[in-house]
């Protein structure tokens, strides 16, 4: 009787639960874990930056004939949904999409290119869906693209500008690490209101300062006097220090209805140059003549007056310096011959300047001004 009354109480207490604690088939099990592990994913997106990636060509998209070769290859053969598709890891740091403004080696960069490039990251930028741009792009005229940007963009939103020293077919290819860390920065709240930055080699530069260096050095983008604005180190993005020359939300210059940009050509200094070199720069229609001139901007006889035949033909004058490093020194002379000197720009920025100055303005004392505050 004892044995019987055990049988019954231990199965009422299976019946119990079972009726507490139902079973659940296996499919149901599985379909709930992975409407979990969705939603989960789903979260972690949507608290991923959403960064734009807009592809203009170079080194970063270049294919060689071997593994090897560092030199002498294809530019622009690999286009941004690759170039995306090849760092899968990004997608661990920000929502990543990409768009196609052109294909090619940074010389053949255009003032077309430039302002389609500017007005489109301007729009992006303006949307709430858009956290960040990251523009690949040839580094031989990197500078320029990202000084012109630092100059155009009205978002204090970042917009970082990357590429490469060796082609993505290289055996220890730099691109895919620099496209990684180019999303990193312009997804992060630390790069906002920091201007356009350039970003290779671990190092964030300014794109006020910057300059490449070297032919082909990895470590080629350099702020030699002015300094690195900071650093990827351990994943982990550090600033020490920030530009105090006037960019994005702070600048005058607008692109918006701007169709095309006065023509500025650069003129290299040299003994026994030639008044010939500033007629001919005019008689092609420039607007406006930079100076690479020698030491601290100093022009030969002959140099200055073909400047003077040139300012009389309409020419704004710019001194600069093909030395590299220093600031070109503004006197009283300079205002009475009605030249503008261009501080610490190199010749290449100081022609992207004076372009956005002239399409504003031909008075050199005011454009002196913009010299003096960019």
């Amino acid at each position: 009787m004892k044995t019987m009354h055990k049988i019954m109480t231990a199965a009422l207490l299976a019946h119990t639960l079972t009726f507490c604690f139902p079973s659940v088939p296996a499919a149901t099990a599985a379909g709930t874990a992975s409407e979990a592990a969705g939603t989960q994913k789903d979260v972690r997106e949507a608290k991923l930056p959403n960064v734009k990636i807009l592809a203009t060509g170079g080194t970063i998209a270049g294919v060689a004939a071997s593994n090897t070769a560092t030199t002498g290859y294809s530019i622009g053969s690999t286009t941004v949904d690759t170039l995306i598709k090849a760092v899968p890891e990004m997608k661990s740091i920000a929502n990543v999409s990409g768009e196609q403004i052109a294909n090619v080696g940074s010389p053949d960069i255009t003032n077309d290119t430039l302002l389609a490039l500017g007005k489109r990251i301007n729009v992006l930028l303006s949307s709430s869906d858009v956290d960040g741009v990251v523009v690949t792009h040839g580094t031989d005229t990197l500078e320029e693209t990202a000084y012109f940007l630092n100059l155009v963009v009205k978002s204090e939103k970042p917009v970082v500008v990357v590429g490469a020293m060796r082609p993505s077919t290289a055996i220890s290819a730099d691109g895919p690490m620099n496209l990684y860390n180019a999303v990193k920065l312009a997804g992060s709240e630390e790069a906002k209101g920091k201007g356009a930055l350039v970003l290779l080699n671990d190092r964030i530069g300014a794109a006020r300062f910057i300059t490449k260096t070297h032919t082909t050095s990895l470590d080629t983008f350099k702020s030699v006097e002015d300094g690195y604005l900071g650093m990827i180190s351990g994943g982990k993005i550090h600033f020490y220090s920030e530009s105090t020359r006037k960019h994005t939300v702070d600048s005058k210059f607008n692109i918006e209805y701007l169709s095309e940009l006065p023509q500025v050509d650069i003129l290299y200094s040299y003994q026994n140059d030639g008044e010939y070199l500033y007629k001919a720069a005019v008689e092609a229609g420039a607007k406006g003549i930079v100076i690479a001139g020698s030491g601290d901007g100093s022009l030969s006889k002959k140099g200055e007056a073909g400047a003077k035949a040139a300012q009389e033909a309409g020419a704004v004058i710019v001194r600069s310096s093909r030395t590299g490093g220093g600031t070109v020194t503004h006197s009283a002379q300079d205002d009475e011959k009605k030249f503008v000197t261009s501080d610490s720009l190199n010749p290449q920025k100081a022609r992207i300047l004076l372009m956005l100055a002239l399409a504003s303005t031909n008075d050199p004392a005011r454009i002196q001004q913009f010299f003096d505050e960019y």
